[in-house]
């Protein structure tokens, strides 16, 4: 098959990874996109993204130029190009949770051919590739790695909600079962990405790259947050200290905040936990994934401490949160820790209220139990806590939102000072 005018693509799980590189890929190469969920497939085939990571227009033509969302598995038996594009979650006790990567890997197992490549793109720890997947496919199908077919590994780096550093514009890591294989990943992917690719050695080279990148952003960001928990102490301004100490050449410009999504606030687990299983203890990873976990309920107490500061009673008081999603500007609620906020002041039996324009409710609903809106409460409120900088907040007078006697604490730095009682 290793002839690139034959290739046919199919990209396993279309949601923020998965879509915005079918619908690049289809700009060269017949591509299908395949997703178990009919509602989501239903909506693409009307050129409806919900996530907002793919322009309408350029979904739109990618549709008329012959791409295709299908849920259907006998659509995708002819494609010899599969990637898997699934979510890599933790449940409950921060355990990676490889059930999506298993699935996808059945699924693939059931429709591969002598020849064909599948390339995995989910955040994994270095090993679950040929360890943990491949195995699934060969069980199912029969057919043997590097004999039969073959595999790649090219981690994403989608960025939701960035508009700026989309999939073609960043540089990605290629990888393959067998040194030709790999200089085949490599040639594809090459074809689409304008920034250009970096092909790695071995697929747990490329596993592992993918996993330490968040995993550092981790553990600087923990530091700076540990740095906020200091300087509130000695009544220091944290992002005063920051913009002093930013003006060295070589000072990271890492801000405190919540870490959530499903990069950043996951993927050190992965790593910790592949250690872990080699008999090695992580200290430092762990311990800013403990640091960056307990920032919800840090804000939250703080806020409180304020409102007993300037009297307000805090039994039965009425809070708005501003934001809900992980991070700015897009609708992704996956791992918010906005939650975290919200648990930790129901337990001091706030009234809380939370706003955020682009949530997706039900989902927030379905996911976490709560609900939140999307049209800005008329209510007067005691505090104020703004978790997430949306552009759409820029117009919001939020005193106009409030008591007399009040408190604002700004998560993100985004307010302006003068109005402010707290930042991290």
């Amino acid at each position: 098959m290793r002839k690139i005018e034959d290739v046919k693509i199919c990209v396993i799980g279309l949601g923020y990874v998965g879509l915005p590189l079918a619908r690049l890929f289809s700009t060269r190469y017949a591509t299908i996109g395949f997703d178990k969920n009919r509602g989501r497939v239903e909506a693409l085939m009307k050129g409806q993204d919900k996530t907002l990571e793919v322009d309408e227009q350029l979904l739109r033509k990618a549709l008329d130029n012959g791409f295709v969302c299908t849920d259907d598995i006998a659509l995708i038996k002819d494609c010899n190009f599969y990637i898997v594009a699934v979510p890599t979650p933790v449940d409950c006790n921060n355990n990676p949770d490889l059930t999506p990567l298993y699935g996808a890997s059945e699924t693939v197992g059931k429709v591969i051919s002598k020849g064909d490549i599948v390339v995995y793109e989910s955040t994994v720890y270095p090993g679950v590739t040929e360890e943990e997947c491949v195995p699934v496919i060969e069980k199912v199908s029969g057919l043997r790695l590097n004999k039969d077919f073959y595999a790649g590994y090219s981690p994403e780096r989608i960025n939701p909600g960035d508009k700026q550093h989309t999939v073609e514009k960043i540089r990605k890591i290629t990888s393959g079962s067998t040194p030709e294989i790999g200089e085949f990943v490599n040639k594809i992917y090459g074809s689409v990405i304008e920034a250009g690719t970096h092909l790695a050695p071995s697929i747990k080279v490329a596993e592992a790259a993918k996993v330490i990148e968040n995993s550092q952003r981790d553990i600087n960001i923990a530091f700076v947050n540990e740095l906020s928990k200091i300087f509130t102490i000695l009544g220091i301004d944290t992002q005063e200290v920051l913009a002093a100490a930013a003006t060295k050449w070589n000072f990271l410009p890492f801000k405190p905040g919540l870490v959530g999504g499903h990069c950043i606030g996951v993927d050190p687990y992965y790593l910790a936990q592949c250690a872990q299983r080699h008999g090695y203890n992580p200290e430092i990873i762990l311990a800013g994934r403990r640091m960056n976990d307990s920032m919800g309920k840090y804000v939250a107490e703080e806020t409180i401490k304020c409102m007993l500061k300037k009297g307000i009673q805090v039994l039965g008081a009425k809070l708005l949160i501003l934001g809900f999603t992980f991070k700015e500007n897009c609708p992704d609620v996956r791992n918010t820790k906005v939650i975290e906020i919200v648990r930790t002041l129901e337990e001091y039996n706030l009234d809380v209220s939370v706003y955020d324009p682009w949530a997706d409710v039900a989902l927030a609903k379905s996911e976490y139990g709560i609900d939140i809106t999307n049209q800005l409460p008329d209510e007067k409120y005691d505090a104020l806590i703004l978790a997430v900088s949306h552009d759409k907040f820029r117009s919001i007078n939020v005193v106009d939102l409030l008591n007399d006697t009040h408190v604002i604490y700004d998560v993100k730095g985004f307010l302006s000072h003068e109005i402010i009682d707290k930042r991290l």
